[in-house]
């Protein structure tokens, strides 16, 4: 016999073995570089393109469940990302790696993800829907940050490999439990998938990614390593105009099916739904910080201080303690307070914890510091992240749910995806920029050196340790005085990158403020109980299906 809770231990499996392995991703960057003799700058390429690759398929991916039923859907996501997780434990290569973490793994999430969020609406009503958030959105947030531990034991005693191998006996029982689940039923004939729409919705949000993701080699005005120079500007700024104006077209496509009786890939109506409008803006500013740190921290802790995997895995895990138990507070915090000051709150806790990392950049690790900072950096996400999903589902209809929960991951693997290019970019380029000042400003260093150290830098720069440099400066035939000079201005610059990338961060969270302007300012069972049956008079319909839908926060 089916227990109430049994569907939700499955997709909480589910949803935190499609958070894993990017947190794995991130403590083994020092690794993955070794093993496959490679930069820093392709392992972010590839941790871009892993969420990239959810993003620009997340929206069709809700489709394909609305045609095929959200159960089927969740059944062959979970199987195709099996088969990318196999492939990735075996990889020999950065393009097997590509192939089966970035592009199998990423297809299969983007398939099982919104199909999640579905069933999970569709199996539990009121309050146990509430809950049920609560829990998903902390396993969600414990996987992010549990998996620098998982990974970092792995990776120093065994394989970062075995992980992967792992998620495939992993799949296998949540496969095993998908018969427990109750598939959604539906009122009306499932939709077209508009192909057009998908073509156009990904090649928008690639151009933008790649864009920002490239900035670190090719300048974001002033061209360094630009394979083309347009009126002498860098690539950059006219990959990501022509990403803006492909989703521009995107835009009048879907306005143009909608005006001929057609069904859109998304009902542009939903984003007149100001808490749904305002739920997946913070989303996608929940994720491009959380993963932009969760980036950048470990390049600090493995590359300028000397950790191994587990080590590093240690020192973030107060993120991962603070995630989890502030995301379940945060789901029994909404019985008494409403969305938007619980948003707030964790808001303004990431941005003191994004201070305090970012004072804690020094050549020696302050590790109570640093893991004070940790763990108010995962109780403020965890407080956040308790409250979206339910704000986004609670905004719209029973029949607008699989296309919201298909926003909702989008707008996450959007953020994940920029967080990872934007702080990489930040840190790769503020590292040439102070490096370059410091060997400029350096008169002690002979004129021959810095001419020589100054061509290699404009040639392009990755952040590796300063060791590294020691032996590349070494070889190089330089002088013992000024191999000591050089390094200690490239230990400087990787500091000052750093720092530049956590005050970023800080700035980011203040903008996203911004974002909360239009979440629930009433607690969810108010809104529900005084709302239920009706849409608001300032919504208009979103397409004669969602005619019904749900008062923002409704639950």
């Amino acid at each position: 016999m089916r227990s109430k809770w049994s569907v939700l231990a499955v997709l909480a499996a589910a949803q935190f073995l499609m958070v894993l392995d990017q947190a794995v991703m991130n403590v083994s960057i020092s690794q993955l570089v070794a093993d496959f003799d490679t930069t820093v700058t392709t392992i972010q390429v590839v941790i871009a393109f892993y969420a990239l690759v959810m993003a620009a398929l997340m929206i069709t991916g809700g489709k394909l469940g609305d045609l095929w039923g959200r159960r089927r859907a969740f059944t062959i996501g979970l199987v195709v990302y099996a088969c990318g997780s196999a492939l990735t434990a075996a990889s020999w290569s950065v393009p097997t790696l590509m192939l089966g973490w970035s592009v199998l793994e990423g297809i299969g999430a983007a398939m099982v993800l919104p199909a999640l969020v579905a069933l999970a609406a569709g199996n539990y009503r009121g309050a146990d829907r509430a809950v049920v958030y609560g829990v998903l959105g902390g396993v969600a947030g414990a996987g992010i940050a549990v998996g620098p531990i998982i990974g970092g034991w792995a990776t120093t005693d065994l394989s970062w490999r075995v992980v992967f191998a792992g998620e495939v006996v992993i799949a296998a029982f949540i496969l095993a439990g998908t018969r427990l689940m109750r598939e959604p039923e539906r009122t009306d004939a499932p939709p077209r998938l508009d192909w057009v729409g998908s073509v156009l919705v990904a090649l928008g949000l690639g151009l933008l990614v790649v864009g920002v993701l490239q900035a670190s080699n090719w300048g974001w005005l002033r061209p360094h390593n630009s394979p083309v120079e347009p009126f002498g500007f860098a690539l950059t700024p006219f990959v990501i105009a022509a990403g803006v104006l492909v989703l521009f077209g995107f835009r009048g496509w879907q306005r143009h099916r909608e005006e001929s009786g057609r069904d859109p890939l998304v009902h542009l109506g939903l984003f007149r739904i100001g808490a749904l409008r305002s739920g997946l803006a913070m989303l996608f500013a929940q994720n491009l910080i959380l993963m932009g740190i969760f980036f950048t921290v470990p390049l600090y802790l493995q590359i300028v201080n000397g950790l191994d995997a587990l080590d590093t895995g240690v020192r973030m895990l107060p993120a991962s303690i603070g995630l989890f138990v502030a995301a379940l507070a945060g789901s029994g915090l909404s019985a008494k307070m409403a969305a938007r000051p619980i948003v707030r709150i964790g808001l303004a806790i990431t941005f003191a914890a994004t201070l305090l990392l970012l004072g804690t950049v020094e050549p020696e690790l302050d590790t109570s510091a640093f893991l004070v900072a940790m763990g108010l950096l995962g109780i403020g996400m965890g407080l956040v992240t308790s409250q979206l999903g339910n704000v986004v589902q609670s905004a719209v209809g029973e029949e607008a749910r699989s296309e919201a929960g298909g926003l909702q991951n989008t707008s996450m693997q959007i953020g994940s995806s920029f967080g990872t290019a934007l702080l990489g970019a930040i840190v790769i380029t503020g590292l040439i920029a102070a490096f370059s000042n410091n060997i400029e400003a350096d008169q002690n260093l002979p004129r021959d050196v810095r001419s020589r150290v100054e061509t290699r830098i404009s040639a392009g720069t990755s952040f590796v340790a300063a060791d590294q440099v020691r032996r590349s400066a070494e070889r190089a035939g330089v002088s013992s005085q000024s191999v000591d000079r050089i390094v200690s201005s490239y230990e400087d610059a990787q500091l000052t990158a750093l720092k530049t990338a956590f005050l970023f961060a800080a700035a980011l969270v203040l903008l996203a403020g911004l974002a909360t302007r239009r979440l629930p300012t009433r607690r969810f069972e108010e809104l529900a109980s005084q709302g239920a049956g009706r849409g608001p008079p300032e919504v208009p319909p979103v397409s004669p299906r969602t005619d019904d839908a749900a008062p923002a926060g409704r639950a």
